[in-house]
């Protein structure tokens, strides 16, 4: 039911995920980041405790890899989840249990992996990875934006998808960006590219006001004196 990329920027050192699904609110149960540490998803039949669990392993010292190796070894429930994670330094790794839904795959690459379940194809996630490799210079959003844009693409899921969502990680502790469209019967990946343009040109100034509220501008808004 759902199709992601998790990844780093190894230019910035952001890390972040980018989620579709035919199921709602997809991105509130599935996706993590933090700042420093890395970035997981936690998919299929899912357990949300999972993405922080891996998170607080690699923050502990275990690669990406261990991380989801410790994982699948010992979560009693583990075939029925999907596990992708991608360390700081742009390691990935991922997991997918006997019970994973449908056609189902995962696909590894330079500071990313993706991985999807009940898809049309096993070929979706390898084509979101070949579109996160093509323009590395473009902010890390847009790159997972652009790589779950692939995966509708290339046939995403068997059934339409219906919530989005796209979380990145930087050098505060609380995500940069965390958009979401939780449910819509028209293109949530669409929706959550429109989202992100309006969030893109205010994403520094509103953690200007978390920091030096003295210093932000102001919100242009009607009342903002």
């Amino acid at each position: 039911m759902t199709f992601s990329l998790t990844a780093r920027c190894a230019r910035t050192g952001q890390v972040g995920v980018a989620i579709a699904s035919s199921s709602p609110a997809v991105a509130a149960r599935c996706a993590y980041v933090r700042a420093g540490v890395g970035a997981a998803c936690t998919q299929n039949v899912t357990d949300p405790r999972l993405g922080p669990w891996l998170l607080d392993l690699i923050a502990a010292g275990s690669s990406a890899a261990d991380a989801v190796r410790h994982t699948s070894d010992t979560e009693t429930l583990v075939a029925w989840r999907q596990l992708t994670a991608v360390a700081a330094d742009g390691s990935p790794a991922a997991f997918s249990g006997e019970h994973a839904l449908g056609t189902h795959a995962e696909a590894l690459g330079a500071d990313c992996v993706a991985a999807g379940n009940m898809l049309r194809h096993q070929g979706v996630p390898q084509a979101m990875v070949d579109a996160f490799a093509a323009e590395p210079e473009l902010p890390l959003a847009q790159r997972l934006l652009d790589a779950l844009a692939a995966g509708v693409a290339a046939g995403g899921e068997e059934g339409p998808v219906h919530s989005a969502g796209l979380l990145v990680a930087e050098a505060v502790p609380w995500p940069v960006v965390d958009l979401r469209v939780d449910w819509t019967e028209q293109d949530p990946v669409a929706e959550l590219g429109a989202l992100w343009r309006l969030w893109e040109p205010q994403q520094d100034a509103y953690v200007r006001r978390a920091l030096a509220p003295e210093l932000a501008p102001s919100y242009g808004v009607p009342g903002d004196l």
